[in-house]
């Protein structure tokens, strides 16, 4: 009988509140480990220890060696045909939710508890932690092959993030981010001067404001981090999704 993906949740369940350290290594192999986690090295290591199946790592095929990353998740989740909407990965338990990294910018990935909610390895404030997907933006779902999956009927809509503000080429320009440069100034980040593009420094000081806020840091301002600078979330930034 495959493996099921609720038991990669149950697993999960049983490390809340275990450190988050961003870039730690879980040797996947070791059924003991109590952290330091990564977002990605939580999520394969939960996956592979409640179901042999090891996923979004390199290399493939030795746990000893394997080095799990969100990149790694978005890719291979690609070549396997193992992508799925958010919204389906949403409504099924021990699916997994991934944004993907950008160029010199971190991804993350969680666990779905099947009702828009998550157990994930979140900040370094948190650690592992329950959450939601919730007004935050994410790239695609992910059922792995193999392990078997359950999607729920549909769930009450939920908000996620469909664009946020980050480092693009050309630099994104906008009012919007003036009233971001000026909210982190008048905090004590330091976005450089208030000119209202969004350039490495800006995604920087974002990044460090996330961090004290126990945000997961990815130097974008979605609907959390607006609201967390106390600035009305945007239409664009956001959708309602049926569950």
């Amino acid at each position: 009988m495959p493996a099921a993906a609720s038991d990669v949740f149950d697993l999960a369940m049983k490390h809340r509140g275990e450190p988050y350290v961003l870039g730690a290594r879980a040797p996947m192999a070791n059924s003991k480990w109590k952290g330091p986690w990564d977002c990605a090295e939580f999520a394969s290591w939960c996956l592979y220890q409640a179901t042999g199946v090891l996923f979004g790592v390199m290399p493939r095929n030795d746990p000893i060696a394997a080095d799990a990353f969100t990149g790694f998740w978005f890719d291979q989740a690609h070549a396997a045909g193992a992508t799925v909407p958010v919204e389906v990965a949403a409504r099924t338990l021990g699916a997994f939710v991934v944004r993907k990294p950008q160029a010199g910018k971190i991804g993350h990935i969680v666990i779905s508890n099947g009702k828009g909610g998550t157990i994930e390895a979140h900040s370094s404030k948190f650690g592992v932690i329950t959450s939601t997907l919730e007004g935050r933006r994410w790239d695609i779902g992910v059922i792995v092959p193999g392990v078997l999956a359950h999607a729920a009927p549909d769930l009450p809509p939920i908000t996620v993030a469909v664009r946020t503000l980050r480092v693009e080429s050309p630099l994104l320009s906008a009012p919007i981010i003036k009233d971001v440069q000026r909210a982190l100034i008048s905090r004590g980040f330091a976005p450089g001067k208030a000119d209202g593009v969004y350039g490495p420094q800006t995604a920087h000081a974002v990044r460090t404001f996330q961090t004290a806020q126990g945000l997961v840091a990815d130097g974008e301002v979605g609907p959390a981090t607006f609201k967390a600078l106390k600035i009305p979330v945007p239409e664009w930034a956001k959708r309602t999704t049926p569950l």
